[in-house]
């Protein structure tokens, strides 16, 4: 089935809002793709009837089996194209999501799979992100963000939020990266101390609330 990269991205969209959260909205999808709530409407209508989601009025969206799939694969190609352009290009924080969102629609099979090659088979993205597999099984975790973790236990943190750069630099200035562990000391009105790799820091509860940890 050949789809467009609008369709790919909606799919894109509500599986990884499906993996937070089990009831996804119109709303939901129109503020991750800052389109109109009209604009998702009628594309919900178009993949309802492609039998690639299923919606029940006033209950919110889901994906069918096959949205699933085209789903996992595209974010397959998204997460390898970002390990690509991060550790072979050196491709910064800022523009790193933007060039592989766009080229994600474009790479043929044979392409990811020397890629991937290529890489060593990497299981995570530089984000910390699980990549799916080959057939299209992903790695689930409950993940917490920092900023609603307990105090005084260690942590690890799993994955980071990929919307602001300015919060990616920061924490990998400061180590607070995928694999490390960290650990909350006290809190205040304006965010957190913290303590990682053996150094005490403090952060903003906006920085805190985009690390993911799992206990």
């Amino acid at each position: 089935m050949l789809l467009s990269p609008a369709i790919q991205d909606y799919l894109k969209v509500i599986f990884t809002i499906q993996e937070e959260h089990s009831l996804v909205t119109t709303n939901d999808i129109a503020r991750a793709l800052n389109v109109s709530a009209a604009s998702v409407t009628g594309m919900i209508k178009r993949l309802d009837q492609m039998q690639l989601v299923i919606h029940e009025s006033y209950k919110g969206v889901k994906l069918t089996t096959s949205g699933e799939k085209i789903a996992l694969e595209i974010i397959r190609h998204h997460r390898l194209l970002e390990t690509y352009l991060r550790e072979i290009m050196g491709y910064p924080w800022e523009t790193l999501h933007e060039e592989a969102e766009h080229l994600e629609h474009h790479i043929s099979e044979e392409f990811e799979e020397r890629m991937d090659a290529l890489l060593g088979h990497p299981t995570h993205d530089p984000h910390g992100h699980p990549i799916p597999t080959t057939d299209l099984k992903i790695e689930r975790a409950a993940t917490i963000p920092l900023s609603k973790a307990p105090d005084n236990q260690t942590l690890t943190i799993y994955h980071l939020s990929d919307t602001d750069s300015s919060i990616l630099h920061l924490a990998e200035s400061i180590g607070l990266m995928p694999g490390c562990e960290v650990q909350i000391l006290e809190r205040s009105q304006d965010g957190m101390t913290v303590r990682v790799q053996n150094q005490d820091e403090f952060i903003h509860h906006e920085v805190a609330s985009s690390i993911y940890v799992i206990s």
